[in-house]
């Protein structure tokens, strides 16, 4: 569904990524794992148009998307929940999940029933929805971006670092939620440092070091990742 091949990225004289290759199919759950800096939130900027590659091919569903203006790909179906959330603050919770859908404004009805869906999955969001974004607590900021993300019905949706900052219990919450919206039917690219909690929803894993795909985990290698000191892993 969604492919990135030998794809390189620069910042002037800085190559922030090298030669990165994955892929995500069609109703997938992969998880992106790396320390802070290693290019996670690069790849996902390039994936979603903000960041142009400076060589290789970013295809979804065998079309190449590269080059695309981020609104295009929206329409194409893909969904970003950045680092940070980078919520409007001043607007309210309803307005920041309406500004999720305005790629795709003109579908009333459908917009109507995506913000039901929404509503569903974060029940507080429904009763916070008069309340500006930034006077919610940090928990419910990643459940309003989240559920911002999910506005424009995307096929594939990108979620990056979506624990930071949380407790615990708000995190397996929000990992919870993640599971369920791809068990819902919609493909999912996590990306994330935190491995325990990622790896246990997750199909397959990548770790990524320094802008380069190190290590790639298929299937139940996800748990071998966390139960041994040496996993067991494919390696590109």
């Amino acid at each position: 569904m969604l492919k990135l091949r030998d794809v390189s990225v620069r910042y002037g004289m800085y190559e922030a990524l090298a030669d990165v290759s994955l892929s995500v199919a069609e109703g997938e759950l992969v998880v992106l794992l790396g320390a802070n800096g290693a290019g996670k939130s690069t790849i996902f900027r390039t994936i979603s148009g903000l960041n142009k590659p400076t060589q290789g091919e970013v295809t979804l569903h065998k079309k190449s998307i590269g080059g695309r203006s981020a609104s295009r790909l929206v329409k194409m179906g893909i969904g970003h929940c950045p680092e940070g959330r980078k919520l409007f603050p001043q607007m309210s919770v309803f307005e920041n999940l309406k500004m999720g859908a305005y790629a795709v404004r003109r579908n009333k009805k459908a917009t109507s029933d995506v913000l039901a869906q929404v509503y569903e999955l974060f029940p507080i969001l429904k009763d916070k929805q008069k309340e500006n974004a930034g006077s919610l607590s940090g928990g419910q900021q990643q459940m309003l971006a989240i559920g911002r993300s999910l506005m424009s019905r995307p096929k594939v949706v990108l979620f990056d670092e979506p624990s930071i900052g949380l407790a615990p219990l708000i995190t397996k919450q929000v990992f919870d939620v993640i599971e369920e919206i791809n068990k819902q039917g919609t493909t999912v690219l996590l990306a994330e440092q935190n491995a325990n909690a990622a790896l246990r929803i997750a199909d397959r894993g990548y770790v990524i070091e320094n802008g380069r795909i190190v290590i790639e985990a298929l299937g139940n290698s996800c748990w071998k990742m966390m139960k041994f000191e040496k996993p067991i892993l494919v390696r590109n």
